[in-house]
């Protein structure tokens, strides 16, 4: 125990917590720059195993705020979730990591949930924080909400039951239209969100259920504002997620769409699935033939195809850098992979 010695000496955790702490089962949805933060928190805490789900790869834009991955990671194009799990395992090699590339979809994500305890909001997409409430509340099963933009930052602990979902209160509480690759964002405010998501994941995993914050806290880093707003009258009596006869709308299979545009970027991702993984390599091995740009490792071919850049991975998801219009994504897509 000489690694987790300081936190030991932590009233609250101590030895029986700590034990707790080494038992217990994290998912993270994201690994962007909240996941990120909370993953390497979550490592050096002790959490006995993590799985962490993500379906982009690193890119340069992303070190200034995501502190798993480095320049070599950047200029490979890893997946995140491998990059994270091998800067994970260097940092804290008694735990177990699950690293899974993929898009999250509610089938997905419920493959996953065998023995979590917590899961922690990593992404910046709010249909898939709309999967995670609905999965949340069908498997009681308690997660984190965040949300980082500009020196913007928000964190709400949502437990099935007793607090109000996120279906509930987003019918009362406008969501914020800017993202991060539209005004920005500074570190400090992702780090900030993150250390709240960790800390209330950390009390409630070891049983210190009485100093949870339930309220929804908020907070401006650069104007030194931050405040606390107590939501539990937004619970709704019939909200579809929550209510005595939930339907749990956002697990139906019509909510998951083949193609998408990313939120904040010019990138359509495109989902087709083939009857098995794709040869890369003997695909870029063509390409080249063919005199394009192309750039190859185990787990995914970045193609240049100007202006436009697409990224396809073994299972045949494909990112379409360089426009919003699906039906032009979709055309580029098939010209070069079909």
């Amino acid at each position: 125990m000489n690694r987790y010695s300081r936190q030991l000496l932590f009233e609250p955790i101590g030895e029986a917590g700590q034990e707790k702490l080494l038992n217990s089962h994290v998912l993270i949805v994201g690994l962007g720059a909240l996941g990120a933060v909370s993953a390497e928190m979550f490592a050096r805490s002790g959490i006995g195993t993590m799985t962490i789900l993500d379906r982009d790869y690193v890119e340069m834009s992303n070190l200034q705020r995501q502190p798993l991955y480095d320049t070599n990671d950047a200029n490979e194009q890893l997946p995140k979730a491998i990059a994270a799990k091998k800067r994970l395992m260097e940092i804290n090699p008694t735990i177990k990591v699950n690293a899974i590339v993929e898009d999250v979809t509610a089938d997905i994500l419920k493959e996953h949930l065998d023995g979590v305890q917590m899961m922690i909001d990593g992404t910046d997409n709010f249909d898939i924080r709309m999967i995670m409430n609905d999965l949340s509340q069908k498997y009681n099963l308690p997660w984190i909400y965040g949300s980082c933009v500009g020196s913007y930052g928000l964190s709400y602990l949502i437990k099935p039951n007793e607090t109000p979902c996120l279906h509930c209160v987003i019918e009362h509480i406008p969501l914020a239209a800017a993202t991060c690759d539209t005004v920005g964002i500074i570190q400090p405010a992702a780090t900030q969100v993150a250390l709240y998501q960790v800390t209330e994941a950390m009390k409630y995993l070891v049983g210190d259920h009485q100093h949870i914050q339930t309220k929804l806290r908020t907070f401006d880093l650069w104007k030194n504002e931050q405040s606390t707003v107590d939501i539990k009258k937004l619970k709704r009596k019939h909200c579809p997620s929550c209510g005595p006869e939930a339907t749990y709308p956002f697990l139906q299979s019509q909510k998951q769409t083949d193609l998408a545009v990313l939120c904040g970027r010019d990138t359509v991702q495109i989902r087709k699935k083939y009857d098995q993984e794709l040869d890369l390599m003997t695909l870029s091995e063509k390409f080249k033939e063919n005199f394009f740009q192309v750039k190859v490792n185990e787990y995914l071919l970045s193609l240049q195809v100007d202006p436009y850049r697409i990224v396809l991975f073994r299972d045949g998801r494909a990112l379409v850098h360089g426009t919003k219009d699906k039906m032009k994504a979709h055309t580029i897509y098939d010209r070069y992979f079909s």
